[in-house]
């Protein structure tokens, strides 16, 4: 079929003015670089992924050792240290001196410690935060699939809603010429004007659908201006045919295959591992810990600087802890089997998601062929309804109906094509390609 000019997008009630003569339509390809560099969702999902990286290597710091520094000043009403000091005086006796001392001060300290064993937390900590990385870079091309295949279901959901465009210019010039054809029939006496009404209520129907479509298609083009960032005032897509659809045997793979690669599979795998080093985390708190420190302690409280260092070992036990710490740990085993059984369900939905997707994709190819042979078929019946018209054989109501079904053939046919594409743009997703 012919392609005529771009239908450009209608702002609120207003026409949008055309597109700037620097701007250039955009193919399919150029759409998918687009959302791959502009999709705000997938640069969420680039923020998560860096924002896991950023908790791997805080996990990693927990190795290196614990500094601490404290430092402070006082002063006191009345001195700290209060005491009587006893005296005895020859001649006077025994007699108590009060004394007060400590009335101000400065103390300062450092310390450092170094964990020698923690209950296997940061070992089992840093494991976990590197898994957190895996899973965000899985969650990244999970998101990057499913914006493609939006992408391509927003491409061709324009290209077919711009096919039913030309398939109503057609109609309209059939319908033209229809009219012109009736108007000399009832200016002839041969028919009535009733036959003309019908025609002109064709027309006003063939109206209002193009009214539907080309507000179905502004609606799109905002989408899918929006879903690959790029401004609506100064977007189109370049237009392109539906060609000739490649047989889906092409794009075939086994369900196994399939599985091994989709990113929602993998991810139920990785919760599985993570749920494992939950456990080994929830372990490690009811063991002892132990670390080895150094310290630094300055003080002035006497006016006389007074410093000094020290070395130290450091034993904690969480005995309480062990109360509900077996209770804590079967929690954890029965979220580790909840995970496996989450893994195993998962396999096998998706292995019936990829099964259902390549029907449809199977399902829209045979729909593509059907819809062919029906256009011919209308075709050929509007070329015959209109000959039998003009040589007085056919009714008026036969035309028609004969333009109707071939509307109806092309529109069918021109839905067939974007069905396969977007079916085969979600088969891709589904099988992780």
């Amino acid at each position: 079929m012919k392609k005529t000019p771009f239908i450009y997008l209608f702002l609120m009630a207003g026409l949008l003015p055309a597109l700037p003569a620097g701007a250039q339509p955009l193919t399919l390809e150029e759409c998918r670089e687009s959302a791959v560099e502009h999709n705000r969702t997938l640069r969420n999902s680039r923020f998560d992924l860096e924002a896991a990286l950023q908790t791997r290597r805080e996990a990693f710091t927990n190795y290196f050792p614990q500094i601490s520094a404290s430092g402070g000043a006082f002063q006191a009403q009345h001195g700290l240290v209060q005491a009587d000091f006893g005296m005895t005086v020859p001649q006077i006796g025994t007699m108590n001196l009060p004394i007060s001392m400590v009335k101000r001060g400065v103390f300062g300290s450092v310390t450092a410690v170094q964990p020698l064993f923690a209950g296997l937390k940061i070992v089992n900590g840093n494991k976990l935060a590197r898994l957190g990385e895996e899973v965000g870079e899985l969650q990244l091309r999970k998101t990057e699939s499913e914006v493609r295949e939006q992408t391509d279901t927003y491409y061709w959901q324009i290209v077919s809603l711009k096919d039913n465009l030309l398939t109503l210019d057609a109609v309209e010039r059939q319908l033209g010429e229809i009219y012109r054809q009736v108007e000399l029939s009832v200016k002839a006496g041969l028919v009535t004007t009733n036959d003309l009404l019908r025609v002109e209520l064709r027309q006003q129907e063939v109206a209002s659908n193009r009214l539907k479509v080309e507000n179905s298609l502004k609606v799109v083009k905002l989408l899918l201006a929006q879903h690959i960032g790029v401004d609506w005032r100064e977007f189109d897509i370049a237009t392109e045919n539906f060609a000739e659809p490649e047989a889906p045997g092409t794009y075939y793979v086994c369900v196994e295959e399939a599985l091994d690669r989709r990113a929602e599979y993998l991810l139920a795998e990785k919760n599985v591992e993570a749920q494992k080093y939950q456990k080994r985390m929830e372990r490690g708190k009811y063991l002892p810990t132990v670390g080895v420190g150094a310290g630094y302690l300055y003080y002035n409280m006497t006016d006389k600087n007074v410093d000094d260092g020290m070395v130290f070992a450091q034993v904690s036990v969480p005995i309480s802890e062990w109360w509900g710490g077996s209770h804590a740990l079967k929690k954890a085993r029965l979220r580790e089997q909840q995970a496996e059984n989450d893994r195993l369900q998962a396999r096998e939905l998706l292995a019936v998601e990829i099964e259902k997707t390549w029907n449809e994709v199977q399902e829209a190819y045979a729909q593509i062929m059907i819809s062919r042979r029906s256009v011919s078929s209308a075709t050929e019946n509007l070329r015959e309804n209109r000959a039998f018209y003009q040589a007085g054989t056919a009714s008026l109501t036969d035309l028609l109906d004969a333009e109707t079904l071939y509307t109806q053939s092309c529109n069918n046919y021109t839905a067939a094509c974007a069905a396969y594409r977007t079916s085969l743009a979600r088969y891709m997703r589904v099988t992780g390609r």
